[in-house]
């Protein structure tokens, strides 16, 4: 199926969750997943209207931005090693996986001017995924303010693996939970107005609970490798 049917689906998908949780739609940004497909899909992403893409590894990243360029605006999702910094900085819009300060020195080396990055936490505890506790979450980023070259945009998580609805909304609410906490402490390089949280089996129920990124890659672009 094309990205651009699939799109539809999605799009539907997205104002209903808009309509339920009295959001407006231009409050979320659909970042198309590309890091199993080719760039091929995702050129197709980017003709079927969608402007934010997003990767992992900085293999996959570059690769595509030798056909695709600075076209979309570029996600790094992934999380991200201190020696890969340098291959990707001058290239990406965002970095959603910033959950330690070798990880902010690096950038403040590479980074020829200020990038948005969003603080990768861990709400669910799973020991198998990244990011900060939530209770490390506002001393790391007072400790950010020293590195004028992060603007720390947001935060980002990823939920459980789960059909349980609950346990996913407790999740996405712990998330907006923090993000409120950090509006709230009002500090000047951490506006905090992004949640990137939500994917393909999970967006609406992300949405409801305040996501203004969702990061859609198997039910929007597929899998091809």
């Amino acid at each position: 199926m094309k990205v651009a049917d699939k799109l539809v689906h999605i799009e539907e998908q997205i104002q209903e969750a808009c309509t339920r949780s009295n959001r407006k739609r231009e409050e979320v940004t659909l970042i198309a997943v590309t890091k199993y497909v080719t760039t091929e899909r995702a050129k197709e992403a980017l003709e079927a209207g969608i402007e934010d893409l997003g990767e992992n590894r900085d293999e996959g990243l570059l690769t595509k931005y030798e056909v695709l360029q600075d076209k979309p605006n570029w996600h790094y999702i992934g999380s991200l090693q201190t020696r890969k910094v340098k291959n990707v900085i001058d290239k990406i819009a965002y970095i959603h996986s910033l959950d330690r300060i070798s990880l902010a020195a690096e950038i403040q080396k590479r980074a020829n001017e200020p990038i948005k990055c969003l603080v990768q936490v861990n709400v669910s505890g799973e020991e198998s995924k990244h990011g900060l506790k939530p209770s490390e979450v506002l001393p790391f980023i007072q400790e950010l303010a020293e590195y004028d070259r992060i603007i720390v945009a947001g935060l980002m998580t990823m939920a459980p693996l789960t059909d349980d609805e609950q346990a996913l909304r407790t999740c996405f609410r712990g998330l907006k939970e923090l993000q409120v906490r950090i509006q709230e402490a009002e500090l000047a390089h951490a506006p905090c107005t992004e949640l990137s949280m939500g994917m393909s089996n999970d967006f609406v129920i992300a949405i409801e609970e305040g996501a203004t990124m969702i990061r859609i890659g198997t039910a929007l672009v597929g899998e091809e490798s």
